[in-house]
This record gives C-alpha cells, structure tokens and sequence, in this order.
C-alpha cells in the first residue's frame, strides 16, 4: 500500500506574528529534505506557508517547477511534485499553516480539492484547483461540476459549517461524482470547511482510494453539551474496524487529552503519540486538525498516517 500524502509540516507564526515557522514535520524518510526544512522560515506572503498566509484561504500547487515554492530542487530529488497549504484562523489572526505533499502523480489514485463559491453565485460553488494523482479524468469531470450550497460532498460542509465523511463513496446519491469516483477505486471523501469568510465558502476536500489513500483513518469528535469532553461523530479505517462501536462509551477530556490540547489552543499537532490506551492501530503519524468558525472550535479531525 502507498500513501497518497508522501509529507505532512505544521507552520506557525513566531511570537512577533512576522515570520513562520517549523514546528513539526512527517517526511516518510526524505531525511534531507526535513534538515533543509527545518532551517526554513517564511515572511508574510512569502514562499506557500507565507502565500496561504496572505491569501487567508488554501493553496494548491498542481506543479511546484516555476512557481512560488521555494524547495522545488529538494523536493524533485525525492519525487514530490505537489503542495497544498491550508492555513488555521481563529478569527483574523492566524494559528498554523498546514503543508501536505504528494508525487508520483502517474501510480497513485486519489485527490485533494479546493471548492470555493461562484463569483456573484452566491449558492454556487466550483473548484478552484485539486490535485488528482493518476485520475485524469475524474479531473476533468470535477473541473465542469457546479454544486449548490447544500448539496454534494463541499455543499453540505458549506452549508453545515462542519466536516463531514462520506463511506462507500461508489454507492452513495449524496456524492454527484459517485460512478466515476467507484470506477477509480475512491471509497472515502472527507471534506472540511477551509474559510476565512463564508461567503467565500472555500472547502477542503480529501477523496481516498483504497490501494492509496489519503490517510489510514479519519476521525471526527466534536463537543457534547457539557463542553468538557469530545464525543465520536464519524469516521472510516481502511482496515475495517467499526470505529463508532469502537468508541461508543470512550470521551477524550478537553483537560487531559491530545485532542483536548487542540481544542483549548486552537493549534493543530502532529505526533507519533496514542491518544487512546490499549489501542492496536498502528500509525506512522497523527494529525490532529482543530475546525474553526469565526473563532470558535466545532471540531477535532484526525488523520492517521
């Protein structure tokens, strides 16, 4: 099995708010590439961290030769040809700049997409950029698709302003690109809202297939009504587990807990650490993502490497 994602670094703001830095990085290996990174920093709208800074929304580089992206001959040496950066707000400041890179674009199926709302459609989305690995055509079907707010994988999280996990993707009617997706192998989409504004209703999308997929696991908790606990809303695990009986009678405390150290700092982590005891999933890594919305936490969304 190969990994879609071949990178993932974590970018947050010095305590001046001038320059980024590295904070913690998942590089598979490219053990040169991470010495170089971690001796990186990046200004205001400088570099990817710097441009999604800038932008307040995410970025992704299909082609990283000639454009912005500042690693482009250390990343080609490794085979990684694609980034995407999605920046954390709470509110107009910035916490963190999350970076995935991809590459061997011919071998992986798979896709990571950015939707955003129609100018002067304001229930209207379409895609503004994605990466899609081998599936040439299943990018060019979604590059044609329009999608009302409500509707669709990017529709519902615009319109519930909450992540959200579609399963048997092939069998789905709530997916509009489902046949195509089953013939590529994608079993699982995750998609996060990914705004500054709601307006601009921009929505990350992340479509697994099952020979190479985006992560292992995802998990979304959110708060029950007494807000000290996070509670288990979905998720899917490429190895079968039945993660809602799984975690039926388990909370992660917002006090004590990994996930509960996001919630109170609104600042993502990426880590080799269990969050569970006695749990047997083996991972490489754990990114745990905090969803924000006009500066209040929603949600935790877990990626296992």
């Amino acid at each position: 099995m190969k990994s879609f994602i071949k990178a993932v670094e974590i970018w947050e703001p010095d305590k001046a708010k001038t320059e980024l830095h590295l904070v913690s990085g998942r590089y598979g290996g490219f053990t040169e590439f991470e010495a170089a990174s971690k001796g990186m920093t990046f200004a205001y709208d400088d570099g990817l961290p710097g441009k999604a800074w800038a932008a307040k929304h995410p970025i992704i580089l299909t082609e990283l030769k000639g454009s912005f992206f500042q690693r482009t001959e250390m990343a080609e040496q490794v085979g990684l040809t694609t980034a995407i950066a999605m920046p954390i707000f709470a509110g107009e400041y910035l916490h963190a700049v999350v970076v995935f890179m991809c590459g061997d674009r011919e071998e992986h199926a798979g896709a990571i997409e950015l939707w955003g709302a129609v100018p002067d459609q304001p229930f209207e989305m379409g895609l503004v950029n994605g990466y899609y690995g081998s599936m040439e055509d299943f990018e060019w079907i979604s590059k044609s698709v329009k999608i009302m707010k409500g509707h669709g994988l990017p529709g519902t999280v615009w319109k519930t302003k909450m992540p959200y996990i579609i399963k048997n993707l092939g069998e789905s009617s709530s997916f509009l690109r489902a046949k195509k997706a089953a013939k590529e192998g994608i079993t699982t989409a995750l998609a996060l809202p990914a705004w500054m504004h709601e307006e601009e209703g921009y929505v990350m999308a992340f479509l697994s297939a099952k020979g190479t997929p985006i992560a292992r696991r995802f998990e979304i908790w959110v708060p029950d009504e007494s807000k000290t606990v996070l509670k288990f809303s979905d998720g899917e695990c490429d190895m079968g587990t039945d993660l809602k009986a799984r975690y039926e009678n388990r909370t992660l405390d917002r006090a004590a807990s990994l996930s509960g150290r996001v919630w109170r700092t609104g600042f993502p982590v990426l880590t080799r650490e269990y969050e569970h005891d006695n749990d047997d999933y083996e991972f490489d890594a754990l990114l745990v993502l905090p969803i924000l919305q006009n500066g209040f936490f929603k949600a935790v969304v877990k990626f296992y490497f």
